[in-house]
Parts: structure tokens; sequence; C-alpha cells
């Protein structure tokens, strides 16, 4: 993938499809950010009691469904019958995103459930579509799974990772809260041979202001607004 900020294709990310117009993490979310035209979408994935790994950001059901219980204590099926089918499984999720992508966040990765996510994944055929975000804990674990498997290593400080740090989980990318991206970031992460993705912006301003640093992935929550910054700023470039 090229660097230069005139050529380079900046791949559009849903940050949890597409949530300013249906509910995140859910498929009718996905699918609107893939109408919408994303190169990927990304998901956050925790398991339920028995062990089904699902769609949910958060610890329990009280923010999105109105209910304050806990994923940990429910079983697929009682969650089924809290939300009303509205809490989709991983193993859905793939299907819906079909041949496009798909950006696994794993907020409290622990190691038999990052096991089972990646064995859910490895039996739906998806690993070529397949990549894992998360902090270091997390993609260490991911590691662990499948030596083979993309990682987007999430970084949220200034000062790169330890030349150790990255020998251990070999990421693809560097994954950096959207503020802390400049020019400098982005050339000095190219010259270690990792591409860099930023989230989440939801400005024209922050955008350009990413497009124009090299950035290689853009992770929005306004994936129609991404797509017309883009479209300014390349004909800019032109310009």
């Amino acid at each position: 993938m090229s660097t230069d900020s005139h050529t380079a294709v900046v791949h559009a990310v849903g940050h949890r499809g597409d949530p300013y117009r249906f509910r995140e993490n859910t498929l009718a979310s996905i699918r609107s950010a893939l109408a919408l035209g994303a190169d990927a979408v990304e998901v956050d994935v925790r398991l339920t009691r028995d062990n089904v790994p699902v769609l949910l950001h958060d610890e329990t059901l009280k923010r999105l469904w109105g209910h304050d219980r806990w994923l940990v204590d429910l079983t697929k099926a009682e969650v089924d019958e809290l939300t009303g089918h509205g809490v989709p499984t991983l193993r859905e999720a793939v299907l819906a995103v079909g041949a496009r992508r798909l950006m696994i966040d794993l907020p409290g990765a622990y190691d038999a459930g990052v096991r089972t996510v990646v064995g859910t994944v490895h039996e739906a055929g998806a690993s070529e579509r397949t990549y894992y975000c998360g902090g270091p804990t997390a993609m260490l674990r991911v590691r662990a799974a499948d030596p083979q498997a993309e990682t987007a290593l999430t970084w949220k400080s200034c000062a790169p990772p330890r030349p150790e740090l990255l020998a251990a989980i070999g990421p693809r990318w560097l994954n950096h809260r959207f503020g802390l991206v400049d020019r400098t970031l982005t050339a000095y992460a190219h010259r270690q041979g990792l591409l860099v993705s930023a989230w989440t912006p939801d400005t024209a301003r922050s955008m350009h202001r990413l497009l124009a640093a090299g950035v290689d992935a853009i992770t929005t929550n306004r994936l129609d607004l991404l797509a017309k910054t883009v479209a300014k700023y390349r004909g800019e470039q032109r310009s």
C-alpha cells in the first residue's frame, strides 16, 4: 500500500456498523455500513454464559437494550428473549459482511474467550477476511490462539510501542486514537513496515487532517461524511 498522501488508498471502517442510523453492533447497522461503502466493519465481541460469541461493546445490556443484566450471567437464549433477537452472534456478523472485512475488537478479552472467538472465525471460513484489534494483552492472546492472525494493536500513546512488544505481537496495523495521529507518527510507523489506522473521527476537519497525515484506514461513525471528505481531499490534491 502506498504511503504517499496523494495516492494512498484509505480504507473506510464502520465503527460498530453505522450507529448513527441503526443500533450499534446489530445486523442492520452492519448492513447499512456496507451499503455506504465500508471496506470493513468494526464490531465488539463478548461471550455469553454458554460461550456464544455475540456482538456487544458493554458488559451489560443496560445502555443499548434497557436491561441491567450482565452478559456473562446470560445464555444466548436469554439474551435473545431480552432483546428480541437483537444481539447477533459473531457467526451471523461474519455472514452479513460477506466478501468484505470484519474488524473484531475484544473488550474484556480472556484466554479461553479469545480462543473461542478465533475458532468461530476459522469455522466460518473467514480468517482471510477478519482482523483483530485491541490492546497489547488482547493481541498477545490472539497471537497465541492464531499465529497467522492479522492484528491491529490499539496504542494510546504518542510514544511508539517497544520493539520487543511489536516482535511478540507481530501486528500489521497500529490503531491510534485520531487525536494522536500526525504525519510524524504515520511516517515512523510506515518506516517500521506498519499500517496506521485511526479511530474515531466524526468531523470533516479531523478526517481531512488524518488524510493529510497519510493514514491507511479511518474508523468512523459517519461513513457518508468520510466518503465526501476523501473525495474533496483527492480533488484538492489533483488541483
